[in-house]
């Protein structure tokens, strides 16, 4: 039985309500065992205000999870009478760390076999006393990875991108060959062993409009892109491009390409959530561990109301089960052979 451990994400936002509906709503893929690291009380108490039926039981590691419940190991217990939504504390900062924390130690000890994430509040982790920006850095720290990135998944469309919080006028200055061509093996790597894709096709959008025209809107795509996929291509990657941004998405969520390769944060993020606003999964590449996160924020304006949607949680699973069977079956082929 696979294990997956979710991490309750910020005690004040969505997170407890998206995992009670997960839990009411949907069917764990077959073999797999979902158990949410949190608290209790603050679980509880999102049931009795929304009307949501739901029968908890206590899990430890190594425990057999009882049936028709949610199980949970409770890392925190945060008094319900200062617990608030849509107002997060440094209590509730202290307790969404330590969800993060546990989730890699129970995995680096074999007791889960991936962890997916529940939204949580970078100003709210800083103030927790972790200088971290968020999750993504912190998984980082604490499993020591030295090639990682974001990948943003679905069913039709997967993207990973080259920049990301930084300004459209910084971007032409963050992009090198190196950087390209090494996010095209992460990404490609990742194709590979997370998806099972013996040969995956990769495209690289690029960054100006029509890719530049020849150096008539720009030249990064003939000084920097180009040469990155060249040496990528030279290391028997199925990579090609730059291609012009407003067609190369169409292209791969119609069974062309495996995955995109973006220059920067919206040229990426627009046309997958124009695809999968409910469905899609924030993928951290490059961790020892496999990490799957739903693709949404704490949502504090609308925690507590009854509003959140399961659907990106239910897919964040989903894919984390999945991946976990991938590399397992990656590892027995490369081991055999």
């Amino acid at each position: 039985m696979t294990v997956i451990g979710i991490t309750m994400g910020c005690p004040a936002g969505i997170g407890p309500e998206i995992i009670l509906r997960y839990f009411a709503e949907t069917t764990p893929p077959t073999g797999t065992t979902p158990v949410v690291l949190g608290d209790r009380s603050i679980l509880a108490k999102c049931a009795a205000d929304l009307g949501i039926e739901a029968q908890f039981s206590s899990w430890q590691p190594g425990q057999s999870v009882q049936p028709q419940t949610i199980p949970v190991l409770e890392l925190s217990t945060i008094p319900c009478e200062s617990h608030n939504w849509g107002n997060p504390t440094k209590e509730t900062a202290v307790a969404m760390a330590e969800y993060i924390i546990r989730a890699v130690q129970l995995i680096h000890d074999g007791h889960l076999a991936a962890m997916v994430t529940c939204p949580i509040s970078k100003s709210a982790l800083q103030k927790a006393g972790y200088n971290f920006p968020g999750h993504t850095e912190m998984l980082v720290h604490l499993t020591g990875a030295e090639r990682y990135t974001m990948m943003m998944a679905g069913t039709s469309l997967k993207v990973t991108l080259a920049t990301i919080h930084c300004s459209l006028a910084s971007v032409p200055k963050n992009i090198t060959i190196t950087s390209i061509s090494e996010l095209i093996r992460i990404t490609h790597q990742a194709m590979r062993v997370d998806f099972g894709l013996k040969q995956p096709r990769i495209a690289v959008a690029g960054l100006n409009p029509h890719s530049g025209e020849d150096g008539l809107f720009g030249r990064e795509e003939i000084e920097i892109i180009t040469p990155a996929i060249e040496l990528a291509a030279s290391e028997n990657i199925d990579v090609t491009g730059p291609y012009p941004p407003d067609t190369v998405f169409f292209k791969a969520a119609a069974g062309n390409y495996d995955a995109v390769v973006c220059m920067y944060h919206d040229q990426g993020l627009i046309p997958f959530k124009l695809l999968h606003f409910q469905d899609g999964v924030n993928v951290t590449l490059g961790l020892p561990i496999v990490r799957t996160s739903v693709d949404h924020g704490t949502a504090y304006d609308i925690a507590g109301k009854g509003l959140a949607d399961a659907t990106s949680l239910a897919s964040a699973v989903t894919m984390a089960a999945a991946i976990s069977d991938n590399r397992k079956l990656y590892q027995k082929a490369t081991t055999v052979s």
